[in-house]
């Protein structure tokens, strides 16, 4: 079993929607997927329990327990453990990274976030741990053009080095009303978001090794 960490320590990033998608990604290709939402908001279990057709499982967990819920997806046979961690609680989020074989951290494209970004890599690296950075709710690229928001936020991760995802999730209104029936945008008519997501799942599971690799 591979276990991944989603985190930002800023809120409103979009952690919950990354890390519902990944887990969502997971379910679609068929790998038993277990969700441990040690954010006290609920957010991911709220989305989870809305889907009207089997997905992957979940469970709400306080962080100091986050270590129990891993024995248990472990007992259960769970191909990936999926934690989505809290935003500004730095002691459940370092207990999370601890147990993740890989970070995925996510951060918009605006100096507060990466600002808090900063405090996360420092915390990532510090404990040994592979990572990647996403980079969410970007204003769509016009004509393969970046806007100047986002050029300036690739520019200030590169200065810090991080390792970034070579996808960017745009600001689509379809990661939001998808997730309110508990449903992917892979599951959507939305063809854009859709590749998005599929891109990061496969940069992500080619980083953490959870899909078998075919003979």
């Amino acid at each position: 079993m591979r276990t991944v960490a989603v985190i930002a320590l800023k809120g409103g990033s979009g952690k919950t929607t990354i890390a519902t998608h990944l887990a969502l990604a997971a379910h679609l290709r068929g790998l038993d997927t277990l969700v441990a939402d040690i954010d006290p908001q609920r957010s991911a279990e709220n989305i989870l329990s809305a889907r009207p057709v089997p997905g992957p499982a979940w469970m709400t967990v306080a962080g100091a327990r986050l270590m129990a819920a891993k024995f248990t997806a472990l007992s259960s046979r769970r191909q990936l453990l999926i934690v989505d961690t809290p935003a500004g609680a730095l002691e459940d989020v370092s207990e999370a990274v601890v147990l993740a074989d890989f970070a995925v951290l996510v951060v918009r494209p605006t100096l507060i976030d990466l600002s808090g970004l900063a405090r996360t890599l420092t915390l990532v690296r510090k404990l040994g741990k592979p990572s990647t950075v996403v980079v969410n709710q970007a204003p769509v690229a016009r004509e393969n053009i970046e806007p100047p928001l986002v050029k300036r936020a690739l520019r200030g991760l590169e200065y810090m080095q991080a390792p970034l995802a070579p996808v960017i999730l745009r600001s689509r209104s379809i990661y939001q009303t998808a997730l309110e029936t508990g449903r992917s945008v892979e599951e959507s008519s939305d063809a854009a978001a859709a590749d998005e997501v599929a891109a990061l799942w496969n940069f992500i599971d080619a980083a953490v090794g959870v899909s078998p690799v075919e003979p």
